[in-house]
């Protein structure tokens, strides 16, 4: 039991400590939401890790052969999100800046817990990381080595503990750089870094 949950914890911070495109986003939305929606985006990353964690415990090498045609479609998927995400924010950002009004009196009203939390799951179900990493575990035997159905669920649990954790401390920085940017020209300036981090992460995806 205790080596399923050690397992499931490396896992979990496996996939999530890398900072990507999907953290990338999670902290440019924290910085710009309140905290709860924050925490509720990050709870969809980690829901969503937690999701193919269960897939990578039960379905076995059959999940991991029936993913792989789908590799390259996803690629293209997520990087076109990335890339239409990286293009709203910055142009959402010059606009505000350029109107020289706060972000809350001329941007629609902020996405709410339900929609960060949604947006955000759907976004790592695209991620092809997250498929390739878990893809990779089941290939590997990281995840095979939970046989009981108990040990499973441990594993899984500690996987999405693990991802999750990670993900929330991402929305505290993320809400705590908003809290100090709150002037016009610090907001333009971390929209647009976001955007170019997430620009470059999303060509890499597809080269």
């Amino acid at each position: 039991m205790t080596g399923a949950f050690v397992a499931g914890l490396v896992a979990g911070y496996g996939i999530a400590v890398p900072v990507g495109a999907i953290g990338t986003y999670l902290v440019s939305l924290s910085a710009r939401v309140p905290w709860r929606t924050g925490v509720c985006a990050a709870l969809g990353v980690a829901a969503a890790d937690g999701l193919y964690a269960l897939v990578a415990t039960v379905g076995g090498t059959a999940v991991a052969a029936a993913l792989r045609p789908v590799l390259g479609p996803l690629r293209w998927i997520s990087a076109s999100v990335l890339l239409a995400l990286a293009v709203w924010n910055a142009a959402g950002a010059v606009r505000r800046y350029r109107a020289g009004r706060l972000a809350t009196r001329s941007a629609p009203d902020p996405p709410g817990p339900a929609h960060a939390f949604l947006s955000l799951f759907g976004l790592t179900l695209l991620n092809p990381a997250t498929v390739v990493y878990f893809a990779a575990l089941v290939l590997g035997g990281g995840a095979g080595s939970a046989v009981e159905p108990l040990e499973r669920g441990v594993f899984v649990l500690a996987a999405l503990v693990a991802s999750a954790s990670w993900q929330v401390l991402l929305a505290g920085g993320g809400s705590l750089l908003g809290r100090a940017l709150t002037g016009h020209r610090g907001r333009l300036v971390t929209a647009l870094v976001s955007s170019g981090v997430m620009t470059v992460l999303a060509v890499r995806t597809v080269a």
